[in-house]
């Protein structure tokens, strides 16, 4: 089946971090990295360090009020996110452990609604609390606390890059990953069809592909039911989907 979507422009990434460097790591990366290659998508980086003034360009500060750590202040962060040029339909995402936790919806909705998408990456002890007000949402990667927001804005950026009209060279296989239509992906197999006593399920040599079809789809259920039951809204959710009990 062919791809019909309309072309994109290419997706601009703007990333506000103390260390861009993390970022280069991202050309190498398969598909990510070809994306880059072939123009779908622009990187750029904005070091706070590079907008703060004074000889030491110092960027943190010890918090208001006393306590361990130290603050990222707002005056860089400010100047570094005011310097980057507006885009067509633009979004500021601030990575924050207070944010909501990043699924595979909002990686859909970031790739097809915007053009360009702004990352705040936090660190040290925490932000400035007033630095929120330039982001349009705040979204983590899950209920843990890393060093900087590095590593859950290159998450953002692959979750939505592979998503992008052009990047991934079966654009149906999108369709069948974990969390769409809310159920977890099927078990998948390869060559050789026997190995260490474990054997690939008959159905999928049998060649009759509904039978492979319905199989998959009662292993996607299943899977989903036993691992991940927080994702199905009710008990009969699954049943609805699959037409009957599995």
């Amino acid at each position: 089946m062919m791809d019909e979507r309309q072309p994109q422009a290419p997706l601009r990434l703007d990333v506000v971090s103390l260390f861009p460097q993390a970022f280069h790591v991202l050309y190498a990366l398969g598909v990510i990295g070809r994306a880059f290659k072939a123009g779908l998508a622009e990187l750029y980086t904005h070091n706070p360090r590079d907008f703060a003034p004074g000889p030491h360009h110092k960027v943190d500060d010890s918090p208001y009020g006393g306590g361990a750590g130290m603050v990222l202040k707002p005056e860089p962060v400010f100047a570094a996110v005011e310097s980057i040029p507006a885009g067509h339909r633009r979004r500021i995402l601030l990575m924050c452990p207070q944010g909501r936790p990043f699924c595979q919806s909002d990686a859909q909705r970031l790739a097809t609604n915007h053009d360009q998408l702004v990352m705040i990456c936090g660190h040290y002890e925490g932000i400035d609390e007033r630095i929120r007000c330039l982001a349009d949402e705040e979204l983590c990667v899950g209920d843990v606390v890393l060093t900087g927001g590095e590593i859950p804005a290159m998450a953002v950026i692959n979750a939505v890059l592979r998503l992008r009209h052009g990047t991934v060279g079966q654009a149906e296989s999108l369709q069948q990953e974990s969390f769409c239509q809310g159920l977890l992906e099927y078990p998948h197999y390869t060559r050789p069809r026997v190995f260490r006593g474990m054997d690939v399920p008959a159905v999928l040599c049998s060649g009759d592909h509904g039978a492979v079809a319905r199989w998959r789809q009662a292993q996607r259920e299943q899977r989903t039911r036993q691992r991940r039951p927080e994702l199905l809204p009710h008990p009969a959710g699954i049943m609805t989907m699959s037409g009957g009990k599995s």
